[in-house]
């Protein structure tokens, strides 16, 4: 094959499993908000499940799928915007510094979101694994944790509308096409002009600017 076009496998199952179930579960979570109750608490607590295993995942998966390889120092992620904007930013096999600074956000959003939800599914007096923490709350502290879970949820709309946005211009600026990746796990390999980040770990301060 063409070096120029060898692809390899970078995206394990698992992680392509939850990229997809979670896309599904979160546009059922939002379409049943305000209706369907039941089916919106179960979005959520499949949401929470899988973001455990993702955070599992993350340090005892697959190479790409660690926290390890695209965890960056906060100096690198805004040198790579700099770069991808300027349209000279280099390629990474796996996540860049954007893209893994949106995978954790939006762990670390939907993390919150979910337990703010169980939390007020439980004060409601509905029967959940926060039921007995959060029975009896007055009015004041329900209503408090109502708004904390819709602050959540509005930053995880605004968080994936970004996500789109990035890898649609990402898959533009390097000429590849990110979504189909994560169909089938596979990236090309073997162009000079976008070198894949040499090895995993955070990297020093200067790297990806």
């Amino acid at each position: 094959m063409d070096e120029a076009v060898k692809k390899v496998k970078v995206w394990d199952p698992f992680v392509r499993f939850f990229h997809w179930a979670l896309v599904s579960l979160v546009a059922v979570a939002y379409l049943t908000q305000d209706r369907f109750l039941d089916l919106h608490v179960l979005a959520g607590l499949l949401i929470l499940g899988l973001i455990l295993f993702r955070l599992l995942w993350g340090v005892i998966g697959t190479p790409h799928a660690r926290f390890s390889d695209f965890v960056f120092h906060p100096r690198a992620v805004f040198g790579y915007l700099r770069d991808l904007v300027a349209l000279k930013a280099k390629r990474y096999i796996g996540h860049g510094p954007a893209g893994g600074a949106m995978v954790v956000a939006l762990l670390l959003g939907l993390l919150l979101t979910a337990l703010s939800g169980l939390a007020l599914f439980g004060g409601q007096e509905y029967q959940g694994p926060l039921t007995g923490l959060m029975r009896g709350l007055d009015g004041f502290w329900s209503e408090a944790v109502e708004e904390v879970h819709e602050f959540f949820a509005g930053m995880i709309l605004f968080l994936i509308s970004m996500h789109v946005l990035g890898v649609l211009f990402s898959s533009w600026a390097h000429h590849e096409n990110l979504i189909r990746a994560m169909l089938t796990g596979r990236k090309r390999v073997g162009e000079k002009r976008s070198p894949a980040r040499p090895e995993p770990g955070f990297p020093r301060e200067s790297e990806g600017r």
